[in-house]
């Protein structure tokens, strides 16, 4: 055959023409052997399994169960005739129009998606058959690789080889995914609609069909407008494909869908906000979306402190009246390495899934000035700096005049120290200090800390008027913490697959500095301040309403708006930050609401170091401790009533003593003495007058 081929390609003249066809004959060849090879190996290889494990597990740090999500069998499987046969057609038409026609690859629709991809220049149309998807699902992950691709196929002709299509229907509709844990059309009919699949009507039908191609963006309970329009849209496929009349398809349109309520769906979940945010990972690792995962059979290992988070939800529920309607976000992390430890994103889950940790972002308040005070620590200042707090109009570059004001409308009207700025939360001193140093600073600080927001630079921006999420602000204030080194929040430490392969382990890395370590820890000092009653002054420390609560040192700062209670706060072991507030962006008034975030930190940061040795802020080379008079700024004597050991960069301490301060008695007995002195002048002033007289 070969012999005969080249003595016909001699007999070609045109050397084109026959290198051509020499090219074509060779292409054919190659086809036709990958096939054979292909097929041989399919068949050799036998018929794959309909169905797989497909749990995927989440563990907390010490490995306990906290989660899970199930795969395809651990639902229902029904035949095709126990389903309705307007769901069968509904998901035919909608994703698989050629199933009877193909053998897996629907060669047509490759071409066609092919085509419209390249005149987009982008991935529009997808191509892949019902018997792809049960692949993909059943077998594969959902990595976007050509490798991916071309398992997928060969998964597909052994599928088509060994089963047929009624084999290949089944099992794709018992094991698609329609979001909130349910696999198979009966599991979906029975959460969604509380019924068996043979008992759908066309409008349930489609409804359900909708949903598949996005899970949670198209949940009726989630997104009822997308789902909805989706359906509507499979209806109007059904009426061109001649499966249903159009008098059919507009009933079906309007037909009022009775969904089964599940107002305690996520009662008893355990740390479902925390779970959200993993998925969320995980998504970004694997590269894959929510529901390959949850169908995927992966084990999950996390960061959750399963103590630590009981502790979270205790004290916010003891916290937060149950008839109040106030909100809260609050999170834990190591400051060392940004793990995770606790989350609650709301008061229900069952009721809101919006996690306020991750997703919400608030006006900080004064929680956002350490920023600040950093940057000027970084350009001078000392805690020893003292500006005059009093009511100021500033006069901006644009003419304008800006007027802030302090809590309450209290001032000292007279200098005082940063500690004293900083534990008492003055406003003046602290837009003071942004006007000094410049706004575009604080900016470029509040970057330096891991906060990538586009803040205005705008003198208020001192007072925290830009907008962040608890879970930032944690982050933040940890590497004040850790010493001034930057880490980023995670919650997953090692996925694996079913049988233990491991996927992914977090790699232990040694975090770099990005603060100044002198500053950082002079800061974290300054911070402690809040809870310190020798910093007393015009009004009192801001911590003070929970001083009595703390059984150690900790570093922290408040932050209040109208609408907006912060409290954020730190040991060397763990960093909290809470936030509460209305979803509504309401003002807080009620007093125990107004109190709320501060209450949280302060019961959840007992709880959770009562069992934790005693460790205090390591003191980096560079820094010395000296006993200061908070008002003047001093050194401190014996006559001052507050003295506060405050500490200093190496040769920026203050070198004079306070002379605000002296000692009374002694300064009574001098003056009687002058007067004594004086009168003993005049007398001798007199006679001697006297005696020039005479």
């Amino acid at each position: 055959m070969i012999s005969f081929i080249k003595k016909q390609l001699v007999k070609i003249e045109n050397k084109l023409l026959r290198r051509t066809i020499l090219s074509i004959l060779l292409t054919g060849c190659a086809v036709v052997l990958t096939a054979v090879t292909v097929y041989s190996a399919a068949l050799l290889l036998g018929p794959p399994p309909l169905s797989k494990g497909g749990n995927t597990i989440y563990y907390s740090a010490d490995e306990k169960v906290i989660g899970e999500e199930h795969g395809p069998e651990s639902r229902y499987w029904v035949t095709l005739d126990e389903m309705s046969p307007m769901l069968i057609k509904a998901a035919l038409t909608t994703e698989d129009k050629r199933f009877y026609s193909h053998h897996g690859l629907d060669v047509k629709r490759i071409l066609s998606a092919a085509w419209h991809d390249l005149q987009a220049m982008s991935k529009v149309q997808g191509a892949s058959t019902i018997t792809q998807q049960l692949a993909r699902n059943l077998y594969l992950t959902h990595e976007k690789t050509w490798t991916r691709k071309l398992k997928e196929a060969f998964y597909a002709i052994r599928l088509e080889m060994f089963y047929d299509k009624k084999e290949i229907l089944e099992g794709y509709l018992n094991t698609i995914y329609y979001g909130h844990g349910a696999y198979g059309v009966e599991a979906a009919s029975r959460y969604f609609f509380d019924k068996p699949a043979s008992q759908l009507d066309l409008s349930e039908a489609a409804l359900l069909t909708a949903i598949p191609k996005g899970p949670s963006y198209y949940s009726p309970y989630r997104h009822w407008d997308n789902a909805k329009n989706r359906q509507e849209q499979i209806l109007a496929s059904l009426e061109q494909a001649g499966v249903i009349s159009e008098n059919e398809k507009y009933l079906a349109a309007r037909q009022a869908v009775q969904l089964t309520e599940h107002a305690k769906e996520a009662e008893n979940k355990t740390a479902p906000y925390f779970l959200d945010t993993v998925l969320s990972e995980l998504q970004d690792i694997l590269d894959m979306d929510a529901e390959a995962i949850r169908s995927g059979g992966y084990q999950v290992y996390t960061t959750l402190d399963l103590k630590q988070q009981h502790q979270l939800e205790e004290t916010v529920n003891k916290s937060i009246s149950s008839s109040s309607e106030l909100q809260v976000g609050a999170v834990a992390q190591n400051p060392d390495n940004g793990a995770v430890t606790a989350m609650v994103g709301g008061r229900d889950y069952a009721d809101s899934q919006y996690n306020r940790v991750t997703q919400a972002k608030r006006m900080p308040g004064s929680s956002f000035k350490p920023f600040l005070y950093y940057a000027a620590l970084e350009n001078g200042y000392t805690p020893a700096t003292t500006l005059l707090s009093k009511p100021t109009s500033f006069e901006l570059e644009d003419g304008t005049v800006y007027q802030p004001s302090n809590y309450n409308g209290y001032y000292a009207n007279e200098p005082i120290t940063l500690a004293q700025a900083l534990a008492l939360s003055d406003n003046i001193y602290a837009v003071k200090t942004n006007l000094f140093l410049g706004p575009k600073e604080l900016v470029e600080t509040a970057k330096k800390f891991g906060i990538e927001e586009d803040f205005a630079a705008v003198p208020s921006l001192a007072l925290g008027t830009g907008a962040v999420t608890v879970n930032e602000m944690a982050a933040a204030y940890g590497m004040l913490a850790n010493g001034g080194k930057s880490v980023e929040p995670f919650t997953i430490e090692k996925i694996t697959d079913s049988h233990g392969k491991v996927l992914y382990e977090r790699e232990e890395q040694e975090p770099s500095h990005v603060l100044d370590p002198v500053n950082a820890f002079i800061l974290t000092d300054l911070m402690t301040g809040m809870f310190d009653e020798s910093l007393n002054g015009y009004m009192r420390v801001t911590g003070a309403s929970i001083a009595d609560e703390l059984t150690r040192s900790y570093a922290g700062k408040s932050g209040t708006t109208k609408t907006d209670n912060w409290m954020v706060g730190f040991s060397p072991d763990l960093v909290t930050s809470v936030w509460t507030g209305f979803d509504e962006n309401k003002p807080v008034e009620n007093t125990d609401d107004l109190q709320a975030a501060k209450e949280i930190w302060a019961g959840f940061m007992e709880k959770t170091h009562a069992d934790l040795p005693f460790h205090a802020f390591p003191v980096p080379d560079g820094v010395v401790g000296a006993y200061v008079d908070p008002v003047s700024g001093e050194l401190a004597t014996p006559y001052c009533e507050q003295h506060r050991l405050m500490y200093f960069a190496k040769g920026t301490e203050p070198t004079s003593y306070c002379s605000l301060h002296h000692d009374e008695e002694q300064e009574k007995q001098e003056q009687i003495r002058e007067e004594e002195d004086e009168e003993q002048d005049n007398g001798w002033k007199r006679w001697f007058k006297w005696l020039s007289r005479n």
